[in-house]
């Protein structure tokens, strides 16, 4: 126990606290006197297991973008081939777009506070799951033509490419808060 004093990083017992005044008596587990133990902080060691997985689905997303359909590169057949549905394309990507604006101004929107994330990203999450999954039906109906049944695993492995690219792409860097006050 630490008796109120101030310890090793300047924490301090807070006996004023509702908990102190309504009882009165002095015992407590010393939570407050301790300093914070430290957790993994962010981006967190990866192990070599997960480092190849994220360099499989890259270098397996390259191999689709740059090979395409061994004639031409993928973004060629986008712009370029007649084979491809071009509505169901663009509603597809106009699909992605509002999730990836969605996501952009939920995330800006948490920045300040957390109430509002959860509240806004919560109430969301089955819009944004419908949104993404019609817009996945939508892409394989218009690339269907080109690849026909490699269409479907084509799609997830761009779609993981992207989840695994995407923590490299953040803005900001997370730095657990350790100095928080605390009223126990």
């Amino acid at each position: 126990m630490s008796g109120g004093t101030p310890v090793g990083g300047g924490y301090m017992r807070q006996r004023h606290s509702q908990g102190y005044a309504s009882s009165g008596d002095d015992l407590e587990d010393d939570a407050c006197s301790k300093p914070p133990s430290q957790s993994p902080s962010f981006p967190r060691t990866r192990t070599w297991l997960e480092i190849v997985e994220n360099f499989l689905w890259i270098a397996s997303a390259v191999f689709i973008l740059y090979y395409g359909d061994r004639h031409s590169n993928f973004i060629y057949l986008l712009w370029h081939d007649g084979r491809i549905r071009r509505i169901p394309l663009y509603l597809g990507m106009f699909g992605v777009s509002l999730n990836v604006i969605f996501f952009l101004y939920t995330s800006m929107l948490a920045w300040g506070a957390s109430e509002k994330w959860e509240i806004s990203s919560t109430a969301a999450l089955p819009f944004i799951t419908l949104l993404g999954l019609i817009s996945f039906c939508l892409f394989s109906f218009a690339l269907w033509p080109i690849w026909s049944f490699l269409t479907i695993p084509l799609l997830f492995t761009l779609f993981m490419a992207c989840i695994v690219i995407l923590p490299y792409l953040v803005l900001g860097t997370f730095k657990p808060q350790t100095d928080l006050l605390r009223t126990d």
